[in-house]
């Protein structure tokens, strides 16, 4: 089997630093503020002076413009950059990257055979990871040509400890970064940046395809992937996130996560929370799959899966039937249906 060729190459790398160079800086996510009003009595912005005002001093110098930014400054309150995204995607690479590293110095080819994994397949998983390692260094090339300072890579507790929990983590993993993307595409202004963004994208389903398929799984169980925002999959990378670097902590705060009695999902089964009583608020379990959004009353600390959907769920617990943030309670927790 013919080695994974790397994903993006240095023209594509390189048409990438030229977009975000000029992109605003900032490593912040922040609410957005609105510019006070002006003072009473005085003119809005850009208006005439009222009849009978003073002129101005003869010869008095135009006010001065700001200066610009210094590199790596936030940028102005409520404005998510280009940058940013970079950053949170750096994040997850960084994630996947570190996974596949460390699951292979743990687990030798032997035991990758000893599970059902052909010689071809084998290869396939370290291509996997080899396209991982690619997208971090095309992505911190990219960041640090602005100006700010690329997030690090994190210490990380993946928690497997069988070739099996590899292969069954890197199944969620991949699901959970092509949603990531998917949930990004409409923040990103820069059309060249949407497109490498995209470019990346269809390898990560590349990946889960082949995982699915070395775990027997179903290769294509839906015609439709599922965004997720920002907090979600950050709540969903957090569960392997043990400390990071200074200056590596993103300014997102992570969901509550949810615990479930149940060890088993099938549609049309009833899930119950370890505590009915939390959240405090909770009326409807959500479930995310297909690009669309079912909710189920949540009673006693008790739903039932929706029939009809298949693949990676991604179940949340919310107080009214939105899929916001200000919405959401606790979760997503991912749910292997097929």
């Amino acid at each position: 089997m013919p080695s994974f060729s790397k994903l993006v190459n240095w023209s594509l790398a390189l048409a990438l630093v030229a977009t975000v160079q000029a992109a605003p800086q900032s490593t912040q996510y922040t609410r957005r503020q609105e510019p006070a009003p002006p003072a009473a009595g005085a003119p809005a912005p850009g208006a005439a002076p009222a009849p009978g005002a003073p002129a101005p001093a003869p010869g008095a110098p135009p006010a001065a413009a700001p200066p610009p930014p210094a590199p790596g400054a936030p940028a102005p309150a409520g404005q998510i950059t280009d940058v940013d995204i970079l950053q949170f995607a750096l994040t997850l690479e960084n994630l996947e990257s570190t996974f596949y590293q460390q699951g292979f110095a743990k687990f030798p080819a032997d035991q990758f055979r000893a599970i059902g994994l052909n010689d071809a397949q084998i290869q396939g998983l370290q291509g996997v990871g080899a396209t991982e390692n690619t997208h971090v260094s095309t992505l911190t090339s990219a960041i640090a040509a602005t100006g700010v300072q690329p997030v690090q890579k994190c210490q990380y507790n993946f928690g497997f400890t069988t070739p099996q929990n590899m292969v069954a983590t890197a199944r969620v993993l991949e699901a959970v970064g092509i949603s990531a993307y998917l949930g990004a595409a409409p923040l990103v202004k820069d059309p060249m940046i949407l497109s490498v963004a995209a470019s990346i994208v269809t390898v990560e389903s590349r990946h889960q395809t082949f995982i699915r398929t070395a775990s027997q799984a179903v290769p294509v169980p839906n015609a439709f992937d599922s965004p997720l925002g920002v907090r979600a999959v950050f709540t969903l990378a957090s569960q392997f996130i043990q400390s990071c670097p200074q200056g590596s902590n993103l300014n997102i705060q992570a969901f509550p996560s949810i615990a479930l009695t149940t060890p088993m999902v099938q549609p049309g089964q009833n899930l119950v929370l370890q505590n009915p009583a939390e959240p405090q608020g909770a009326m409807f379990c959500g479930f995310i799959n297909q690009g669309q959004a079912m909710f189920v009353p949540l009673a006693n600390g008790s739903c039932a899966v929706p029939q009809n959907m298949s693949g990676e769920v991604y179940m949340v617990v919310t107080k009214s039937q939105a899929i916001t943030d200000d919405q959401i309670l606790a979760g997503p927790s991912v749910l292997l249906l097929s």
